[in-house]
């Protein structure tokens, strides 16, 4: 049974302050089912930030000394993508829309990758800002956008390995596991592919707020989204942001819970802070978001319907792989991206040459990303993505921003299904004592957990398409909850 995100996340939640229920969460983001069945082997990721690294795979743009933009490569620690272009902005002197980035990237890891820089290559050299490795590469004529690069390349160590039971996994078990699911996988989609859910990251993990915000924003109600961004409790959250947002639920006063904000809640912050000098003015004080983080919010409604729709065509019986008369499909570029300019309705006519591209992986099926000109599937195919639609309560929607029209959106397709590339998988070492770890580690695990610290700890390193998860490849070897991610 699916349940949609409102029915999960209901009003009475927001008003007693109680934190966000996990039972149910996996279901409203339509991260149900698996390709191939299994136990998995646990664990938790992020232990440290250093336990998940990923380097973009892109090409430097065309250099030129006489070029306009600044070209630079940075590592960053434990950076959260749109607060470090924030703070680089600032101190190059320019509008955080003159720095131009081809994908966000996870805040707790090791992450590196291209940045073009409308700024003085004098004033990029001058930054200064901790946890950040910048190294000038030259000027271009080129930007580069959303998406540019040709995919991620991960190293993962998840740790405390476990069986359902809670008993901890040794090396041997887990990696035995692990190479079972691969092969399993294989099996029922093809060499090294896996299911293209859109991860937990998108809607928030712990505080799956953003569709909810994005919904509101669709109905022109900033109030609302204003509300749920500052308000709305999070899972496992420190005592001193379940404070703060209780503050703001039961009093909406900006200038009291700016005196007790946490530093670390930026955007926050500022929406308060707007709200502060302009009373009332909602849409102002959404508009304080970073343009990719407004922009986030409504691709995170549409992912609702992509994700529920891969899992009723896996609870169903339906492949993935191989398309059905109904089904709409699309060219495979070099990059792993489809071509959306090029897809096509499969017919009785073209079936048998359909089915033979997608195992040849020139070819995948395609789920919705609906919007205002969304064109769905016909058939069988197509009955699973209405019903996707109509389950999230998305349905009724013209996908239409009348205040901020950069947010519309005509809607597009993804694959169901994506390869990856270059795995491999081993035991990892253990970490030294004086390494800083996670708070939920130092804590130790709790019944309902899916980790145990004495279980054995693996690296896993593999190559995604760009917009592709690597939680989502991690889900399907651990098997653990969503909030072990």
């Amino acid at each position: 049974m699916h349940r949609n995100l409102k029915g999960v996340l209901r009003a009475e939640t927001l008003k007693m302050g109680e934190n966000v229920p996990t039972d149910g969460i996996e279901e409203s983001l339509g991260l149900v089912g698996w390709a191939f069945p299994d136990e998995g082997v646990g664990g938790l990721l992020k232990v440290r930030v250093e336990d998940f690294r990923v380097e973009e795979v892109s090409r430097v743009p065309a250099l030129d000394p006489k070029g306009r933009f600044t070209v630079a490569r940075v590592t960053l620690t434990n950076w959260e993508t749109n607060r470090f272009l924030n703070r680089l902005s600032k101190q190059c002197g320019i509008s955080r829309n003159r720095i131009f980035a081809s994908g966000l990237k996870d805040k707790r890891a090791v992450t590196t990758q291209i940045l073009v820089i409308d700024a003085n290559i004098k004033k990029v050299e001058a930054v200064e800002i901790p946890d950040c490795d910048l190294e000038i590469l030259g000027r271009t004529h080129q930007k580069v956008g959303m998406s540019d690069h040709d995919g991620n390349r991960f190293t993962i160590t998840v740790r405390g390995c476990c069986f359902p039971d809670g008993k901890p996994m040794d090396g041997k078990e887990a990696l035995l596991r692990v190479n079972r699911i691969r092969e399993g996988l294989s099996e029922s989609l093809g060499a090294d592919v896996f299911p293209n859910w859109i991860g937990p990251q998108r809607f928030g993990a712990n505080r799956p707020v953003t569709p909810l915000v994005g919904m509101a924003v669709i109905q022109d109600d900033y109030e609302s989204a204003v509300d749920l961004y500052l308000g709305m409790q999070g899972g496992r959250a420190s005592e001193e942001t379940y404070n703060f947002r209780k503050m703001w639920r039961e009093t909406k006063d900006p200038s009291s819970c700016l005196e007790i904000i946490p530093d670390h809640l930026g955007y926050e912050r500022e929406m308060l802070s707007h709200l502060e000098s302009n009373p009332d003015d909602w849409l102002g004080s959404f508009k304080t978001l970073p343009n990719s983080l407004q922009l986030l919010m409504i691709h995170s409604l549409q992912s609702l319907a992509f994700n529920h729709t891969l899992s009723y065509r896996i609870s169903s019986g339906m492949s993935i792989i191989d398309p059905e008369i109904g089904d709409i499909v699309a060219p495979i570029k070099s990059n792993g991206r489809i071509d959306v300019s090029k897809m096509a309705l499969v017919s009785k006519t073209n079936l048998s040459r359909c089915i033979r591209n997608c195992r040849l992986g020139r070819l995948s099926i395609t789920g919705p990303l609906p919007g205002s000109e969304s064109t769905l599937a016909l058939g069988r195919p197509g009955e699973a993505e209405s019903k996707a639609i109509s389950d999230t309560e998305l349905d009724s929607l013209n996908w239409m921003v009348k205040r901020i029209p950069r947010l519309s959106t005509s809607g597009t397709r993804r694959p169901l299904a994506v390869p990856f590339t270059d795995f491999s998988v081993e035991e990892a070492t253990d970490m030294p004592d004086s390494s800083e770890k996670s708070k939920r580690w130092e804590e130790g695990s709790n019944d309902g957990d899916r980790w145990s610290p004495e279980g054995a700890s693996l690296r896993l390193s593999f190559t995604l398409p760009p917009g592709t998860y690597a939680t989502v490849l991690m889900r399907e070897f651990m098997r653990s909850p969503l909030d072990h991610f």
